[in-house]
């Protein structure tokens, strides 16, 4: 998700933070820039490991901590993986829209409730199992394709700049099931998608 972050992006929000992985990278990647990372992060025993490689950790709950800070505060605000995991996300997605600067931009991803492999279990096997990771956490409470990601973001007041499929899979069972559809299922293929979306201009 790196190469999502604009290259302008000084100073960034990581809601969902985690031990501060995706922060290193960002670092890593970054090196010799200045670059402020400020988290969020549920977890008080991952907020501990973040507060090495991050600036500022808030622990709690991402709605609650985030209406804690101020108006036009970051250049990009970035949800991994998180969008998934409330039961409500506008809440989330109206304070991103209110913390970023002028110019900023929201990066985020999710995983694709209609990959390949997926439908395929659902629709062949007839099997919906939730498990311990993946598209069908235990923890999800929602579940995304493409397009709904788009509406989500829209509904909230966001333009979608970017989009593109992440981690696809290399099945040949896949590709011919692309090769059948004719293509009208290529979005099958992305076990994730990635976004950037900016605030839409109010007229």
């Amino acid at each position: 998700m790196e190469p999502f972050v604009p290259p302008r992006a000084a100073a960034v929000l990581d809601v969902g933070c985690g031990a501060g992985a995706f922060a290193a990278t960002l670092r890593g990647a970054r090196a010799g820039r200045a670059l402020e990372i400020w988290g969020v992060e549920l977890l008080p025993e991952a907020a501990a490991l973040a507060r090495r490689t991050l600036d500022e950790v808030l622990v709690g709950d991402a709605v609650a901590r985030t209406t804690e800070l101020p108006d036009a505060r970051f250049d990009c605000v970035v949800l991994n993986d998180v969008l998934e995991h409330l039961a409500e996300p506008a809440p989330l997605l109206r304070q991103a829209r209110r913390i970023l600067r002028p110019g900023g931009a929201l990066v985020a991803s999710l995983p694709n409730v209609r990959y390949f492999f997926n439908v395929w279990d659902l629709a062949v096997h007839g099997r919906w199992d939730y498990v311990d990771e993946g598209i069908l956490d235990r923890t999800h409470l929602r579940f995304y394709t493409r397009s709904s990601l788009r509406r989500l973001l829209a509904d909230e007041g966001f333009v979608v700049e970017r989009m593109q499929g992440i981690n696809p899979t290399g099945s040949l069972k896949f590709k011919l099931f692309d090769l059948l559809t004719l293509g009208r299922c290529a979005d099958m293929r992305w076990l994730q998608f990635a976004c950037v979306a900016t605030p839409r201009e109010e007229p």
